[in-house]
């Protein structure tokens, strides 16, 4: 019951901080800071697909156990950003600074997120037998 509960609070405040970025995004899009200043034409697209995500997992917040595939893409999908640090090394290999902190973030939010994924229930398949 406790790791239930761990996990509700991890996905409130992981959906928290994925709602919150739109903030970002609404600031990279209006000025074009994106493309402009930070010449980097991928953000706005990896910050809506958080944007878009928190939602759902404030949502699954509620009953982790109802919401299992959600809960492993999730933590897929922030392993797999936080795989970019293959990109984030050639970066600096050819001179461009890029900062590591988004491939650490992500890449803990994806492994908390697999440790505390609720387990397959075995029981409620037996009843609805």
């Amino acid at each position: 019951m406790k790791r239930e509960r761990t996990l509700q609070v991890v996905l409130a405040l992981v959906g928290l901080f994925y709602v919150a970025l739109i903030y970002p995004l609404y600031t990279d899009l209006w000025h074009s800071k994106w493309l402009l200043e930070l010449k980097n034409e991928t953000e706005p697209m990896f910050l809506s697909f958080y944007v878009a995500l928190g939602p759902f997992l404030l949502l699954a917040a509620r009953k982790p156990s109802s919401h299992r595939s959600l809960i492993a893409f999730a933590a897929w999908l922030s392993l797999a950003h936080a795989s970019v640090t293959i990109q984030t090394v050639e970066a600096w290999n050819h001179g461009i600074h890029r900062d590591f902190t988004d491939v650490v973030l992500f890449g803990v939010i994806g492994g908390v997120l697999l440790a505390l994924s609720p387990a397959k229930q075995e029981a409620a398949a037996t009843v609805a037998r």
